[in-house]
């Protein structure tokens, strides 16, 4: 993708991310994402074949760079100059989110909060199987593993939801430290 296309890509994500701040996304027309970026039908339609590929893409956008990066938590993008990165992906996870970046967070508090948190949970999922069911499953092995799977990162969401309630009074190593001591006798 060229340049040109990521900057009109970058507007229509941030246009969408405006609007889902104002309204429900069953509200939001293609012409209202179209007029707030300020670019054509065509070249809507150019990059998503329709809004809810438009949904997807922001979603896989978002929580993509962020699952991805706390997977690898040996990148360093200003988050942890002058100190280490931690040892708990969770807890990686959680400084991300705290970042704010693409105001995720607001997304995800947003009158249609439920179709990001079906996505976060979603790539959450895939996170929890690969460096935790996959790796060294100890516990509960008569638990089915999408069962363990769901219930690790719906605890997850469900966290989150309540620290964005909370209005973040604690800090990421705070809540890691309360997660791993819920979740790993389950792991």
């Amino acid at each position: 993708m060229d340049r040109r296309q990521q900057k009109t890509r970058a507007a229509i994500f941030a246009s969408f991310s405006a609007l889902l701040a104002e309204k429900s996304y069953s509200k939001i027309t293609v012409q209202d994402i179209i007029d707030t970026a300020n670019v054509g039908r065509t070249t809507f339609y150019a990059h998503f074949e329709t809004k809810d590929d438009l949904l997807k893409a922001l979603c896989e956008e978002l929580f993509g760079h962020i699952i991805s990066s706390a997977m690898d938590c040996t990148h360093t993008h200003g988050l942890y100059s002058g100190r280490n990165a931690p040892e708990s992906v969770f807890c990686h996870l959680l400084q991300h989110l705290q970042e704010n970046d693409n105001n995720i967070l607001g997304l995800l508090s947003c009158e249609s909060s439920e179709l990001f948190l079906r996505y976060f949970k979603d790539s959450l999922n895939e996170l929890i199987q690969n460096q935790f069911v996959n790796r060294n499953r100890k516990a509960n092995q008569e638990i089915p593993q999408d069962f363990l799977v769901n219930h690790v990162s719906g605890s997850f969401v469900e966290m989150v939801m309540w620290w964005i309630k909370s209005r973040m009074k604690q800090t990421p190593e705070e809540l890691d430290r309360y997660f791993r001591a819920v979740i790993e006798p389950v792991l």
